[in-house]
């Protein structure tokens, strides 16, 4: 019977298995789930006894572009990635055949379904808030496969070639009506400074007078420029009134 102890140890040996730190392990005896292992060495006596090792780190899955049309009938194309990980390792291996292969597969319907509740304005103006939607939405479905999606981020919503032009066009009209809007804000504020400027001048004896001369003092610092000189309206009321005297 001296073979016994070494039988033992080569099972022994043979029924070790290795969980890694960013692993779970599902062990199945007899085809039913027993536990769950934890990272380490573990005993997994061979035919009796199967696992499986679960990757329990957040993991990206890249949707790829869909196809969707918007609530105002606007064709787009939308693509995202969703970041998720696994909370329940058992329920991710027994309550769902593939739970990679089916979260892909239920966010592609999910985000095709969102993007047609909203406007082609919203779906580019709110993309967070959409994102943030789609994210609950499959939170909540795949909870049941013990999953747990950590975010959803829009990468990328494009559009057909001639919307782009249109929304191009329109955005260079928004662009020079604001920019009419300044300039004329720009002209009434300095007509408004140049009428109390003239009242002001009026209203006081002799300053119009004083600015003409400054005025023509300024011109005649540049030789190159041809200097006209004007009669004020106060001296030509002045004559006048020396005429009618």
């Amino acid at each position: 019977m001296w073979y016994i102890p070494i039988l033992v140890l080569f099972l022994v040996i043979i029924s070790i298995r290795q969980i890694n730190q960013y692993e779970k392990g599902i062990k199945f005896t007899f085809g039913k789930f027993t536990s769950v292992m934890e990272p380490g060495w573990r005993i997994v006596l061979p035919i009796i006894q199967s696992y499986q090792k679960v990757d329990v780190r957040v993991k990206a899955v890249d949707v790829p572009d869909q196809n969707a049309i918007t609530r105002d009938n606007v064709s787009v194309k939308v693509n995202a990635v969703i970041y998720y990980k696994v909370s329940d390792a058992p329920k991710a291996i027994i309550e769902v055949e593939d739970f990679r292969y089916a979260i892909s597969q239920y966010a592609q319907t999910t985000m095709r379904n969102i993007v047609g509740e909203v406007t082609l304005d919203e779906l580019l103006s709110s993309r967070d808030k959409i994102a943030d939607r789609i994210r609950e939405i499959v939170d909540k479905e795949t909870d049941a496969w013990g999953l747990k999606v950590n975010n959803v981020e829009l990468k990328d919503v494009s559009l057909p070639a001639e919307m782009e032009r249109t929304i191009g066009k329109q955005a260079e009209a928004e662009r020079e009506k604001r920019a009419v809007i300044i300039n004329s804000e720009g002209e009434l504020a300095a007509s408004s400074n140049m009428a109390k400027a003239a009242a002001m001048l009026s209203s006081t004896p002799g300053a119009l007078h004083l600015r003409t001369l400054q005025s023509i003092n300024d011109m005649s610092s540049d030789a190159s420029n041809t200097v006209v000189y004007m009669i004020p309206v106060e001296a030509l009321r002045a004559l006048d009134g020396l005429v009618k005297k």
